[in-house]
């Protein structure tokens, strides 16, 4: 029984069109003949009856069922005395082979239709001329509305591969700058440990053993991020075993500041305003930037200390970056000029862009550089906890 429906395929909607193509013909035929005075045979009901039915097939079977539809629309003609008419059962059935056919072959039933349409009407084998182009605009109709259809059903297709692409690249877009911001803070951090711990081997073993730790420190820490990103990517492929670790933000910028000055650089970090949550979007890109500003400095601006400063406002988030490295450097500072950024300043412009805040990076008037960003944060986002940051370094 099941493969008996799988091969004939039909649908709910399928069944809806048929009965309401039966009795829309059924009564338009009837009326018809009522007003003219002329019988309604048993012979023509059962003709639009079995065409309707007909329809059932359309899908599969375009152009048998339309040949089908104008077989028995002769019948009804020639049984049945009635005025020009272009049914419902012909409409639908021509409008299918328009949708589903090749230009050529829609054609071909279109031109074929508009004259066996209207065999047998008024008792005359013969299609006059006025029955003809009736049919003719009809068909048109029919016809122009099936292109259309198939145009828009184009256009709409084109249009969600291009949603789905868009959101695929945006995607991609934002893994890479989750990698990159993981990558590059943690193996430069790793990277000084390393230079660090070498030098003071000899010399002060306890400072190697600190150094050291800070660098297993950060290859567990850099490891777990992109473990987590990875389980991100593979979501919906198998169950997790444990519940994923939260993104950091800003309770997390006092560590890798202390990270910064393990590597070697003077880094001073002051929170003014009420502290209060943020979101946790808006956290995470507030820690994104100062980690990113802090690895480039470490990077570019040589032997130089950073100031880190977070400003909670009634309605925003503001967090700035200073460095006092060399401000006129070109073989160490091209990355960094505004415009020609690398990866991590594009990433930390797109971060901010999200969410709809601005972000400022350039060398510095008086030697060095600074980047400083500004968030929107919603009122309703938390209120103030009542404890307030402390104005002076961390």
């Amino acid at each position: 029984m099941g493969t008996r429906a799988e091969r004939l395929e039909w649908t709910r909607g399928d069944g809806l069109v048929a009965v309401g193509a039966a009795a829309t013909d059924l009564t338009g035929l009837s009326l018809s003949a009522a007003v003219d005075g002329t019988p309604f045979t048993a012979t023509a009901a059962l003709g639009l009856v079995l065409a309707a039915l007909a329809l059932l097939f359309r899908r599969r079977h375009p152009v048998p069922v339309l040949g089908a539809v104008l077989a028995l629309g002769v019948v009804v003609n020639v049984a049945t005395p009635a005025p020009p008419h272009f049914g419902l059962a012909l409409t639908v059935a021509l409008f299918t082979v328009a949708r589903r056919c090749r230009p050529a072959v829609v054609a071909a039933a279109a031109l074929a239709a508009v004259p066996l349409a209207a065999v047998g009407l008024a008792g005359s084998l013969l299609p006059s001329g006025m029955n003809v182009l009736t049919n003719a605009v009809a068909g048109a109709l029919v016809v122009g509305g099936a292109v259309a259809a198939n145009r828009w059903q184009r256009e709409t297709e084109a249009n969600r591969r291009l949603l789905a692409e868009r959101a695929v690249a945006e995607e991609r877009r934002r893994i890479a700058r989750e990698l990159h911001d993981i990558v590059a803070h943690h193996i430069t951090t790793m990277q000084l440990m390393a230079g660090g711990a070498r030098v003071s081997l000899a010399h002060d073993p306890g400072a190697a053993r600190e150094a050291l730790v800070v660098l297993e420190d950060s290859g567990r820490m850099a490891l777990g991020e992109m473990r987590q990103l990875l389980d991100v990517l593979r979501a919906g492929e198998e169950a997790e075993s444990a519940p994923p670790a939260p993104q950091p933000g800003t309770a997390d910028l006092e560590r890798i500041v202390t990270e910064s000055r393990l590597a070697g650089m003077d880094t001073e970090f002051t929170v003014h305003g009420p502290v209060r949550p943020l979101p946790p979007t808006v956290a995470l890109t507030v820690f994104r930037v100062v980690q990113e500003a802090l690895t480039n400095a470490r990077k570019h601006a040589g032997n130089a200390s950073a100031r880190v400063r977070l400003t909670y406002r009634a309605r925003e988030v503001a967090v700035e970056v200073c460095d006092d490295g060399p401000g006129e450097d070109p073989p160490r500072r091209t990355s960094r000029q505004p415009g020609r950024g690398g990866y991590g300043l594009i990433g930390m412009r797109e971060r901010v862009a999200l969410h709809g805040g601005t972000l400022e990076a350039a060398p510095r008037a008086d030697g060095g550089f600074r980047v400083a960003a500004r968030l929107p944060v919603p009122a309703a986002a938390g209120a103030p906890d009542g404890a307030r940051g402390e104005d002076g370094p961390r």
